[in-house]
C-alpha cells in the first residue's frame, strides 16, 4: 500500500513539474526571453531539458527519501552483489556441510543399529552366562555334598583304624600271657615229668599245641601290620619357587615310590591314598617358599595288609644346621669301674640326639634317633674308654655339612682328664 502512495506521489510531483516546466518554457518563448545569451527557442529547449532533469531528480531524491531498498539499489548494488556472492559461497559451503553431517549422520545411524545388535549379543551372552553360573553353582554344591561324605568315609577309616589297633593291642596281650602259660606249663612239664613219666607225651603234645598258638598269635600281631603309625614310607627333597605342575610331578613320583617300599614289605600289590586338600596346601607352600623343602609321606596308622593305605605328608625346610667339623655338644663323664664303656658312649649319643634335635635336625619318627655313627667308630671309641678310668671328655662334631632332612653323620672326640 505504501508503494503506491508513493508512485502517486511521484506522478502528481512530476505532472506538476511538467506542467510548471511548459507554462514558463511557453512564457518564455512568448516574451522572447533569453538566458545566458542563447536564442529564445533555445533558451525554451533549455527550459525543457532542466525541466525533465529537475522531474529525474526529484524522483529519484523522493525515492531515496522514501525506501532504504531504493537507495541499496541505487547506491549499494556492488556491496550488494558482494554480499550475494558472499551469501551464494556461504550456502554452498554450508551445503556441503550439511551433506557432511547427513553422511556423519547416516554412518552414526549404521554405528547406532550396530551397538543395538551389540547390546542384543550381549545380553543373549550375560544370559548364557547366568545360567552357566547357576549350573556350576549347582555343581559346586554338589561337590561340597561330595566332599561332606569322602570326609564322613575318612572318619570312618580312623574309626576303623583305631578299633584295629585297639585289637592289635589285645592280641599282643593275649600273646604275652599265652607266653607267659606257656613258660609256666613248661616248668610245670618239667617237673611233672620227674614225678610222672607218664605224661612226657602229653607234655610234648602241649608244647607242640603251644608253640602252634605262639606263632599263630605272633602272625596276627605282626604279619598284617606292614608300617606303623608315623613310620616313614618315603621322602624327598623338593626344590621351592616354582610351577604347581612340576611340583605335583615331584610329589607323584614320591607317592609311587611309597606304594613300591609298601607293596614290597607286604608282599601284594598296594594303593597309597593321599588326602588331596593336604596335598594342595603343600604344593601352595613349596611352590611360595624360596628355598629347598622337605617332604615326607608318613602312614597315618597301623598299615594293616589288604587295606587302603592312609598317610599324612610332613613338610619341613632343609635348612642348613652344621657345617662341616662344627661343634655339636661335649660331655663330662667319671669312669669309676670297668665295663661301662659302651653304656657311657649310648649315653653319649643320646645326648648328641637331643642337641642335635634341638637345633633342627629332624629325627627319625620311629626312633627318634638322628646321628649316625659306623660300628667300626662306636666299637673304637668303646675299647678307649673301657682302657681309662678317672675323668673323660667326649666331644662330638659334624664330619660333613647336615641339613635338616640329615642324617647327622658324628666325629667323636676322645679326652682324658688325668
Amino acid at each position: 500500500m505504501y508503494g503506491i502512495y508513493l508512485i502517486a506521489a511521484l506522478v502528481v510531483t512530476g505532472g506538476a513539474i511538467a506542467f510548471i516546466g511548459d507554462r514558463l518554457g511557453t512564457k518564455i518563448g512568448k516574451k522572447r526571453l533569453s538566458i545566458f545569451g542563447l536564442r529564445p527557442r533555445h533558451t525554451s529547449n533549455v527550459i525543457t531539458v532542466l525541466t525533465g532533469i529537475l522531474i529525474t531528480g526529484l524522483t529519484i531524491g523522493l525515492l531515496s527519501l522514501a525506501s532504504k531498498e531504493v537507495r541499496t539499489a541505487l547506491f549499494g548494488l556492488d556491496e550488494l552483489n558482494a554480499n550475494l556472492e558472499s551469501a551464494r559461497k556461504e550456502l554452498i559451503l554450508t551445503s556441503n556441510e550439511l551433506a557432511s553431517v547427513r553422511i556423519e549422520f547416516d554412518k552414526a545411524n549404521a554405528d547406532l543399529e550396530k551397538s543395538r545388535e551389540d547390546v542384543e549379543q550381549l545380553q543373549q551372552e550375560q544370559s548364557e552366562l547366568r545360567e552357566e553360573s547357576a549350573r556350576l553353582k549347582e555343581g559346586n554344591r554338589t561337590l561340597e555334598l561330595t566332599n561332606a561324605r569322602l570326609i564322613e568315609d575318612n572318619d570312618q577309616l580312623l574309626s576303623d583304624n583305631d578299633r584295629l589297633t585297639a585289637d592289635n593291642d589285645r592280641l599282643a596281650g593275649d600273646n604275652d600271657r599265652l607266653a607267659s602259660d606257656n613258660d609256666r606249663l613248661t616248668t610245670d612239664n618239667d617237673r611233672l615229668t620227674t614225678d610222672n613219666d607218664r605224661l612226657s607225651s602229653d607234655n610234648a603234645e602241649l608244647e607242640k599245641r603251644t608253640e602252634q598258638l605262639r606263632n599263630g598269635l605272633t602272625a596276627i600281631r605282626e604279619g598284617d601290620i606292614v608300617f606303623r603309625a608315623g613310620e616313614i614310607l618315603a621322602s624327598r627333597v623338593i626344590a621351592g619357587n616354582r610351577e604347581a605342575d612340576e611340583i605335583v610331578t615331584e610329589i607323584d613320583e614320591l607317592a609311587q615310590r611309597a606304594t613300591d617300599n609298601v607293596s614290597e614289605r607286604s608282599g601284594q600289590e598296594e594303593s597309597v591314598w593321599i588326602y588331596q586338600p593336604e596335598l594342595r596346601e603343600v604344593v601352595d607352600r613349596i611352590s611360595r617358599s624360596n628355598g629347598d623343602m622337605l617332604l615326607r609321606i608318613v602312614a597315618a596308622g597301623n598299615l594293616v595288609r589288604g587295606e587302603p593305605i592312609r598317610t599324612s605328608l610332613e613338610l619341613y625346610d632343609n635348612d642348613k644346621i652344621y657345617d662341616k667339623d662344627e661343634y655339636i655338644t661335649a660331655q663330662v663323664y667319671e669312669i669309676e669301674e670297668q665295663g661301662l664303656a659302651e653304656e657311657i658312649v649310648r649315653d653319649f649319643l643320646r645326648e648328641v640326639n637331643r642337641a642335635a634335635v634341638e637345633r633342627g635336625v629332624l629325627p627319625d619318627p620311629i626312633r627318634g634317633t638322628v646321628g649316625v655313627m659306623e660300628g667300626t667308630q662306636f666299637y673304637q671309641l668303646v675299647e678307649a674308654i673301657s682302657e681309662l678310668k678317672g675323668p673323660i671328655v667326649l666331644t662330638a662334631y659334624a664330619r660333613e655339612e647336615t641339613r635338616s632332612v640329615g642324617p647327622l653323620r658324628l666325629s667323636v672326640k676322645l679326652e682324658h682328664q688325668k
